[in-house]
């Protein structure tokens, strides 16, 4: 199929199913119209036209064998009966059809064919038939009423086939609305997943639609058991490793004051943020925090404050005003908290602003710092992932879960975290994309 034809058929399914339907039915009502047309219209109104032959042959036989002084009154006396009128004063000068008129062009065409002394025929009055005659008294116009050489009701038919095929497609529409219906809920429960809510969905359609939704929810309750999985074994992991931790820092605390206690006091200290990003970690994926309206220039600038009391060097350059949004604020926090902690943290300063534009929130973080090649993005919202070459590991410790983190919350907002290179500071430009409608 060529780009050009793609282009103009419809991108969605009920759009191509009745376009499936109702080409057939355009196609079937024009060639029947058609040949209705041609053969039984056009036939009927040659079959008629040749019957008034007939007539119009008596009539000129009347007046070429009545005597000269006779000739009109022997022409209405077989004219009469016949209900055709005569005019010996008036004729027709030309041929007259309105151009919509398409059994006019036949039965010009068979008053042509089989009467002789036929002249002009005028049908412009579509009730009317007026013709001239040649006879040996002279011409004469023969007049009759339309119907005599026309089927009276010729669109009896085409209007049955239209109102017959508008009804069809309605049904047809109805049908397949509730055939799409299972698929809609379906695609509105599969998308909810994919934002972090289970909305309840039970199969329902055609067959194939629903192994389409039990194959869905088997899906959806391996990923939910997969996850709570991953979750209870870094909540277990990071809980049972806090009383270690603990006693280590006591036992720590008893030692001389020396070189070698203070190192082991910074390798404990290191793995104290290793636990408390790998909890962090796991309170973004199971977030039980519902939605609520809040101000999201509000909810940045609040974050902005409390690193400024901690003497990080942070700004809000830009804070959008609008109406409030729908989302869990508490975990957007968390996600923005992130992405201001690593620009503090690989840079020297950091810059934070809320833009609005086409539906959307967008909570951009910037730094000075070195960055992150674009080659290796994606792979930086990878969970546990630490890119040693771009971000100096030198500034501090860290699980590599920052980015992943940000990247669920904006994810299960129906969001996305996007990395490129900061314009103005020429360091990392982090963006959380969330839909403002949402």
């Amino acid at each position: 199929m060529s780009a050009s034809l793609k282009r103009i058929l419809p991108r969605g399914l009920y759009g191509r199913a009745a376009l499936i339907l109702i080409l057939p039915v355009v196609v079937v009502q024009l060639v029947v119209s058609v040949a209705f047309l041609q053969r039984h219209f056009e036939g009927v109104t040659r079959q008629m036209t040749q019957n008034i032959v007939l007539e119009i042959d008596l009539l000129s036989d009347a007046i070429e064998s009545a005597p000269p002084g006779a000739v009109q009154e022997a022409a209405l006396a077989v004219a009469g009966p016949l209900a055709l009128d005569l005019d010996w004063a008036d004729r027709p000068e030309s041929d007259r059809r309105i151009f919509y008129d398409l059994s006019g062009r036949v039965v010009i065409s068979t008053l042509r064919e089989n009467v002789p002394g036929v002249g002009p025929v005028d049908l412009s009055d579509l009730g009317r038939v007026r013709l001239a005659l040649s006879t040996s008294a002279g011409p004469v116009e023969v007049a009759f009423d339309r119907r005599r050489v026309s089927a009276s009701n010729p669109h009896q038919l085409l209007v049955l086939m239209m109102v017959t095929g508008l009804l069809m497609t309605l049904v047809a529409f109805v049908f397949l609305r509730n055939q799409l219906r299972p698929i809609r809920r379906m695609a509105i429960a599969a998308e909810a997943f994919g934002k972090g809510r289970v909305l309840p969905y039970r199969p329902s359609g055609a067959t194939e639609v629903r192994a389409a939704g039990h194959a869905f929810l088997h899906m959806r309750e391996r990923i939910e058991r997969q996850r709570e999985q991953r979750t209870l074994m870094l909540s277990g992991v990071s809980h049972d490793l806090r009383t270690p931790l603990t006693r280590l820092k006591l036992g720590l605390s008893m030692l001389p004051d020396d070189d070698e206690t203070r190192a082991m006091q910074r390798d404990v200290d290191d793995m104290q943020v290793l636990t408390d990003a790998f909890l962090a970690f796991v309170r973004g994926v199971s977030s039980d925090e519902e939605s609520a309206p809040c101000d999201p220039a509000e909810l940045a600038a609040t974050a902005v404050a409390d690193f400024r009391r901690t003497g990080a060097e942070v700004d809000l350059t830009g804070a959008a005003a609008g109406p409030p949004v729908t989302l869990r604020a508490h975990a957007v926090r968390r996600a923005l908290d992130n992405l201001i902690g690593n620009a503090v943290r690989y840079g020297r300063r950091a810059e934070v602003s809320v833009l609005r534009a086409g539906g959307r929130i967008v909570f951009r973080v910037e730094d000075d710092g070195p960055g992150i090649p674009e080659a290796r993005r994606e792979e930086a919202q990878r969970p546990f992932t630490r890119l040693d070459p771009a971000r100096n590991q030198d500034r501090g410790s860290g699980a590599g879960l920052g980015l992943a983190i940000a990247a669920d919350i904006a994810r299960s907002h129906g969001g996305q975290l996007r990395l490129s290179d900061s314009e103005r500071l020429g360091g990392l430009s982090a963006e959380i994309v969330l839909p403002e409608g949402r």
